[in-house]
């Protein structure tokens, strides 16, 4: 509970700003911000990390989103650490729900991979040559992240849900399961 107090963990959105399916984790009121009750957060993270646990042991992806500044460089570290998708760049809208044109994208992006590193564009002019770079970069850019999954993830983990609705709504959509780090002004409800 310690380290939980010090990142802050306790502290909750304005009171005016909540959402009232929060109101069994809060705790109190103080100076016009909710507290978070975080005996019930710590034994709400014990459960789902185990269950996300079960997940990566059984060799399924999890899709890891965070958008938010102040998450982007930890789930992009703890994603690439663990060889999991991540997406820490703005959503593409369709990513779930149209997946197979994002597959392709994906493939066309491992495909100029291999090529550059086999030496395939050795005998390219100079204009051929930065034509693909441009191509390998925009790709990269786009779905580089994500280059791993080769099927919808198992699972997908959101950081903050009011920023991530899109992706929440495409992860409902398709029934795939949700976990999700939420705060006093998100709906409990809307994830798994």
């Amino acid at each position: 509970i310690k380290e939980l107090l010090a990142a802050n963990v306790h502290l909750g959105h304005f009171t005016y700003e909540w959402c009232p399916y929060m109101k069994p984790f809060i705790y109190m009121k103080k100076k016009g911000i909710h507290i978070i009750n975080l005996n019930k957060t710590i034994s709400k993270l014990h459960k789902y990390c185990n269950l996300l646990k079960e997940i990566v042991a059984s060799g399924k992806n999890i899709l890891f989103i965070a958008t938010k500044k102040q998450a982007k460089f930890i789930v992009e570290e703890t994603s690439k650490k663990n060889n999991m998708p991540y997406v820490t760049e703005r959503w593409l809208g369709g990513l779930l729900t149209n997946f197979s044109t994002f597959h392709k994208s994906i493939c066309k992006l491992n495909t100029l991979e291999i090529e550059k590193k086999t030496g395939t564009y050795n005998s390219l002019s100079k204009k051929e040559l930065l034509m693909i770079e441009r191509i390998k970069n925009k790709l990269d850019e786009n779905v580089g992240s994500i280059s791993t999954m080769n099927n919808l993830p198992e699972a997908i983990f959101i950081v903050d849900i009011v920023c991530e609705n899109i992706a929440l709504k495409e992860a409902k959509k398709l029934q795939i399961p949700i976990f999700a780090l939420i705060d006093t002004n998100s709906d409990p409800r809307s994830v798994d």
